[in-house]
């Protein structure tokens, strides 16, 4: 082997607070510190989510500006992807308007969500081609990968529109991540020749990174789905799991692509 991997970090997502984990970062500041922390270990990019000022999750486009900013002024290589996720809060048209408002470079899209209201879909699928968003297609099953299939035959989703996460396992109710659950997903979604990146719900999440990373993909780290080391015991900070990360592909004999970027 010996293809390149990208990390990129998801230190917060929508539901989990300090209570969770203290190094959890949810304002601003602290989530631009963690961007630079996880950059400075080896990832490319950060996954952003941004609160509230009761810490609920938000797609309040000057919340996400004001993250963004902070964000580019301390690491300004790094790249920055908004998510749209509903968390059983937002519906499909704030979704799209969170996208319009925003206008990011990246934006993750739960394809089970745009589901709920084919019209929102045709408009933000449409939008984000035309403004040349990097779309990322959330994935949580075969059927999510089947419905996108259909889409991209319909034409509601773009044929180059290739970008997918892989959601192994589930925060609620709590399934953890098995390495030998990404084989499916490469089964149902063969065809479609996805530029895949995978995500694994608790503490297996280093042995679904591995799996991942044999396979060719990339993947995503951070608190929003795991906040243990392999042996069950809490990380740091989403910096060490980024660090684990970096290690375990440099082992097997991959090169991150943080690393090319330094001699280029």
């Amino acid at each position: 082997m010996t293809h390149s991997f990208k990390i990129t970090v998801a230190p917060n997502g929508a539901r989990r607070t300090k209570a969770d984990h203290p190094a959890l970062p949810m304002t601003t500041d602290e989530i631009a510190a963690t961007a630079k922390a996880c950059f400075n270990a080896g990832a490319d990019g950060i996954h952003l989510h941004v609160r509230d000022d009761a810490g609920v999750h938000s797609l309040d486009a000057g919340r996400y500006r004001d993250a963004m900013a902070a964000i580019a002024q301390l690491v300004p290589q790094m790249d920055i992807q908004i998510t749209t996720e509903a968390a059983g809060i937002y519906d499909a048209s704030a979704q799209y308007q969170c996208l319009t408002q925003i206008i990011p470079k990246a934006a993750s899209v739960s394809v089970r969500e745009m589901a709920r209201d084919m019209d929102i879909a045709k408009r933000l699928y449409a939008f984000g081609a035309e403004a040349q968003i990097d779309v990322q297609h959330i994935l949580y099953n075969a059927d999510d990968i089947a419905q996108l299939a259909h889409w991209m035959e319909q034409g509601i989703v773009p044929p180059d529109m290739k970008s997918a996460i892989f959601v192994l396992g589930q925060y609620s109710p709590q399934i953890l991540a098995q390495p030998g659950d990404l084989q499916s997903y490469l089964n149902a979604s063969e065809m479609l020749d996805l530029d895949w990146t995978i995500c694994a719900f608790g503490q297996n999440e280093l042995a679904c990174a591995r799996a991942g990373m044999q396979a060719g993909g990339n993947l995503r780290i951070g608190f929003e789905n795991n906040l243990h080391r392999p042996d069950g015991s809490l990380a740091k900070d989403n910096a060490d799991l980024v660090t684990l990360t970096v290690n375990e592909g440099r082992a097997l004999g991959l090169t991150p692509t943080s690393d090319l970027q330094k001699v280029s």
